[in-house]
């Protein structure tokens, strides 16, 4: 009874296997290929490693097995490990990414060789224990991702709260594969169902926005990319109940964030209305990601967005806010050149071309009393000043009641 159970749980795990492959294989159909080959590797890296542990590998020598079980392990480990860095974006920055893969393939190389030095059983203890750490890792990470208001990150939280578990169980049948009770078993596969849902979940995220994007790029100029937010108008009036709110609590101020894109005309006439429409929509996107949820947003005119903070109290938040959003919308994105605007600008039929928004952003603190088109019209002309600034952030410097420049900081120079 005990086998046939075991026989279950890992025959759900391996059917959550081929199932993510079914979805990589789609997704590939419609040629989204990054989609495509992070799924497949997830899913095959995973069935690598508990597959190996499982005692799946085709080696005759029990010795040699154990020893190949470790290295296997520890490799797939590490792999499943940096390709959740690079989903969650913290291998963006290059500084980072090198003393984070210089860290893991210091961590791999001294594991491996002292590995070597002790027998099969004690090479394998070593490497279960650095891959349950790689397992704790990469749930912190999910966590700090999701403490810092990344949504993606929650799908990672999700699939890497049990991955610990997997890992463990996994690690106490491939030493003790007799002495092992069957709820290890369940528990383990449990936990490689779940990081494989909670990864597949995220992948899906990302699909899905693809596919709106792809929408976006064929409807041309009949689309607005950015439906989800509000009109121009409805910023307006968003602005004006904003400052009604505060009409009984005076002395707290009323704080805008206008952020203005000065090269999206150029982009029109360059590469075609499809590419604003991406750009656009890249932009809004960002936005999404990395403003709090206490903050309303919405259109602003044809090139920008505001921001109407809801939490007024903490004027250094809204700083940091400002330069958050101005490094976020700062970074290049590939953009996809339709036929006709490639063929008009001399270029390929189709192809791609790197943009990079030219932003400002207008951090405007004002008071309850002031008009609100006036407000909402000075955060916009601060926004645009803010395009001369090395930081690209501008702020009202109320003690000589001019637009001033806020001041980049060193560690992003």
């Amino acid at each position: 009874m005990h086998a046939v159970a075991i026989g279950f749980v890992w025959g759900a795990f391996f059917g959550t296997v081929a199932l993510m492959l079914v979805g990589a294989l789609a997704a590939f159909a419609q040629s989204h290929h990054r989609v495509a080959l992070a799924a497949a590797l997830t899913a095959l890296l995973s069935a690598l490693f508990l597959g190996s542990y499982l005692g799946g590998l085709p080696v005759a020598d029990p010795a040699l097995e154990v020893r190949l079980v470790a290295h296997v392990g520890l490799f797939s480990a590490i792999m499943l490990q940096l390709m959740l860095l690079v989903d969650l974006g913290v291998l963006r920055e290059r500084e980072t990414r090198h003393r984070i893969l210089a860290s893991v393939i210091a961590v791999a190389v001294l594991t491996v060789g002292v590995s070597w030095l002790g027998t099969p059983r004690q090479a394998l203890a070593l490497g279960s224990s650095v891959s349950f750490g790689f397992a704790v890792a990469a749930l912190l990470t999910a966590i700090r991702g999701a403490w810092r208001g990344d949504r993606l990150a929650w799908a990672a939280v999700s699939g890497t709260v049990l991955l610990p578990v997997c890992v463990g169980g996994v690690s106490w049948i491939a030493l003790d594969p007799q002495g092992v009770p069957w709820q290890v078993h369940a528990a383990s596969a449990l936990g490689g169902m779940t990081f494989l849902t909670g990864i597949g979940l995220m992948l899906w995220l990302r699909y899905s926005y693809l596919i709106e994007l792809r929408e976006a790029q064929a409807q041309g100029p009949r689309y607005d990319p950015i439906t989800r937010m509000q009109s121009t108008a409805a910023t307006g009036q968003m602005v004006g109940q904003a400052f009604l709110r505060q009409k009984h609590a005076p002395t707290r101020p009323v704080v805008l964030i206008a952020i203005s894109i000065s090269n999206l005309y150029a982009l029109e006439n360059l590469h075609g209305r499809a590419a604003l429409n991406h750009a656009l929509f890249v932009s809004a996107s960002r936005l999404r990601r990395c403003v709090p949820a206490d903050m309303e947003m919405g259109r602003l005119f044809e090139d920008g967005f505001l921001l109407v903070s809801r939490n007024t109290g903490d004027l250094e938040r809204i700083v940091k806010v400002g330069r958050e959003l101005a490094m976020r919308l700062s970074r290049p994105v590939m953009l996809r050149i339709s036929a006709d605007a490639g063929a008009a600008a001399g270029e390929e039929a189709e192809g791609h071309a790197e943009w990079a928004a030219q932003v400002g952003v207008g951090l405007l603190a004002t008071t309850a009393d002031a008009q609100p088109a006036a407000a909402l019209a000075k955060a916009r002309s601060m926004s645009r000043t803010a395009w001369s600034f090395a930081s690209r952030v501008a702020w009202h410097d109320q003690a000589s009641d001019t637009i001033a420049e806020l001041p980049v900081l060193e560690s992003s120079r």
